[in-house]
């Protein structure tokens, strides 16, 4: 089989399509043809050795996959040779096989395509954990997405207006703008680029806060982080809970006199731990989002699907920070 391999420490230039032994399911597992695979930001960082994990090599990216089932380990129940199946895995999605703890497979419904089963358990698992169970987020309440036409940013927006709350979407272009006012947001407005110096930095915080209105924002989520943190924590509300997702623009450093201001909280957003330690309740999120998609409420936007020998071209996209909603690598 082929795979995309990240043999050595740096970018998506350094990917080598290559040949590898077909694998093999031993008890317990199942093996998945690959057809789709989503690209997050992840994929990014973890080929650069940044990320919390770090895969021994050579290892293919790609932590969110479907595809249709090509055997069944001995043990393995409920999964038989062809069902379609969505799900996450960590990495290793940017192969043409691979082996599956089924634990990590769920149904790929037969309306849905690869592609768009690819796209959505990370992003949506991510942001109905952060959004219910660090944010309490409830209806009526506001909150703001930084990073809004990015996929969890989407899907804060999809989810947010699910829940029954106000959202504004904060982007950096009238592109990402229109996206998100697809995606149902409330308001938008649009960031410049940072590095911000103090007198840019207080600017943008007066943005978020007009947006925000008097009271403030209930919930903030941040997949972006870097310069644009500390603003958008100087809009937040009294006793307001900031979402700590992702940091492409960098590690922020917060004063925490703010916290201390407006009695708010600063929460981190582990999802994949958060599905190991309790995966009961993260089983009851991913039916929470099922439901939600077969009523129409969120459904993942799939803006590029790039052709397999392009898989690299899909993480360079994904660092430039240039997407919108998911890209998808097509295997199969």
């Amino acid at each position: 089989m082929r795979a995309l391999l990240s043999k050595a420490i740096g970018g998506p230039e350094t990917l080598e399509m290559s040949e590898l032994p077909d694998p093999t399911a031993a008890a317990g597992q199942v093996l998945v043809a690959v057809k789709a695979c989503a690209i997050n930001y992840p994929d990014v960082i973890i080929i650069e050795d940044k990320y919390q994990f770090k895969p021994p090599r050579p290892f293919a990216p790609g932590g969110e996959i479907a595809g249709v089932v090509e055997s069944v380990g001995d043990g393995v129940t409920g999964w038989s040779v062809g069902d379609r199946i969505m799900g996450t895995i960590g990495h290793g999605g940017l192969a043409e096989k691979i082996v599956v703890d089924p634990a990590r497979m769920y149904r790929l419904p037969a309306e849905r395509s690869f592609a768009e089963g690819a796209a959505l358990i990370l992003t949506y698992g991510t942001t109905i954990h952060a959004l219910l169970d660090r944010g309490h987020l409830k209806a009526g309440q506001t909150l703001l997405v930084l990073g809004a036409a990015g996929g969890v940013g989407l899907a804060a927006i999809e989810l947010g207006k699910a829940f029954g709350a106000r959202v504004v979407a904060a982007v950096s272009s009238e592109e990402k703008a229109a996206a998100a006012r697809e995606a149902g947001a409330d308001e938008t407005l649009i960031y410049g680029r940072a590095p911000f110096d103090k007198d840019a930095s207080k600017a943008l915080a007066e943005q978020f806060k007009a947006a925000g209105g008097k009271a403030g924002y209930d919930v903030i989520y941040d997949p972006v982080g870097g310069d644009y943190a500390e603003p958008a924590l100087r809009s937040i509300g009294w006793e307001g809970r900031y979402l700590v997702v992702g940091f492409p623009a960098g590690i922020p450093r917060l004063p925490l006199n703010l916290t201390l201001l407006k009695s708010c909280d600063v929460c981190g957003v582990f999802w994949g731990a958060f599905a190991a330690r309790d995966p009961k309740a993260n089983e009851a999120h991913v039916e929470h989002l099922f439901r939600l998609w077969a009523e129409g409420k969120i459904s993942p936007r799939v803006t590029e699907v790039f052709p397999f020998e392009r898989g690299g071209d899909a993480i360079a996209k994904m660092a430039a920070r240039g997407a919108i909603g998911k890209l998808v690598v097509e295997i199969g």
